[in-house]
């Protein structure tokens, strides 16, 4: 197998492929990634989600439709705790584009979020200036559309960007890192034709005790999950799942989606769906009861 290796995004990718990649191929690729950050990317000063933030307007991209549908599942099943409209809350507590990371007040995401944008499949529109932030998929998106954009290349196919990966034709054996340990795993996974996308606290994280995944009600990073897994056939399914875990209403969304999961309490706690078949390792896991019908 040949792996290409670069960094995109603020994060480390490997393209694992049964040939070496072409020009061309990587030519394709890195378009498709600096045409999604320009598009969605709240840390440049030139993209198109930034200008939505200071000016308000349009915002076209084929990726709006699928996305905010999510977002609108994603806020529905967690009670308004993930708001695509989190950006503020962010800078706030100073993970902004300027990466100051000095904490000021906590402030939470405006509640009323589908009343300040509207979209469309191919559009986002904000009558007053209204900043999002997309991460809770964005990048499994962006996983998505760059396995989609090496559809013609033979052979089995491994996109990983940091940890959340997509796999074609290729049983690909993961570990689970330990969010406190790096150098440990609470268990392993196995995805085939699917993708595995995580989150944890100890990613993102800065100051005393703060992170990247915030209640979006209050603008405060969560402290009750440490780090979670999702497994679904797509990555930007698997990668909202993940964001999900984090809040009540997770699993529950998990299982309308057709995805399974890990999570680890940040006092140690392992708790998994019940059809996930992850190895896992530690002792005392319990699966999660099965949602109602």
């Amino acid at each position: 197998m040949a792996i290409w290796q670069f960094d995109a995004i603020g994060t480390r990718w490997e393209i694992e492929t049964a040939q070496e990649l072409t020009a061309h191929s990587r030519s394709v690729v890195s378009a498709e990634i600096e045409r999604f950050d320009r598009e969605w990317s709240r840390f440049r000063a030139d993209s198109d989600v930034t200008r939505l933030g200071s000016e308000g307007g349009e915002l076209a991209s084929a990726d709006a439709g699928d996305m905010l549908d999510a977002y609108r599942e994603l806020s529905r099943a967690t009670h308004g705790a993930v708001n695509p409209l989190v950006a503020r809350s962010l800078d706030a507590l100073g993970y902004d584009a300027g990466y100051s990371l000095t904490a000021g007040a906590p402030r939470p995401a405006p509640e009323a979020w589908q009343e300040r944008i509207s979209w469309t499949d191919r559009t986002v529109r904000a009558s007053a200036p209204a900043l999002l932030d997309v991460g809770a998929l964005g990048k499994g998106r962006l996983v998505d559309l760059v396995l989609a954009a090496l559809a013609p290349v033979a052979g089995p196919v491994v996109v990983d960007a940091g940890g959340d990966m997509r796999a074609r034709g290729a049983a690909t054996r993961v570990a689970l890192e330990h969010p406190y340990d790096a150098t440990k795993a609470i268990g392993v996974v196995t995805i085939t034709d699917g993708a595995l996308c995580a989150s944890a606290v100890n990613r993102r994280a800065w100051g005393d005790g703060l992170h990247h995944v915030l209640d979006a009600r209050t603008g405060i990073p969560m402290r009750t999950w440490a780090a979670t897994w999702a497994l679904a056939t797509d990555a930007m399914t698997a990668d909202a799942v993940a964001t999900a875990l984090f809040f009540d209403g997770g699993p529950e969304l998990a299982s309308e989606w057709g995805a399974e999961w890990v999570r680890m309490s940040t006092d140690g706690r392992v708790q998994r769906s019940p059809g996930c078949d992850a190895e896992l390792f530690l002792t005392g896991v319990t699966n999660a009861p099965a949602p109602p019908n």
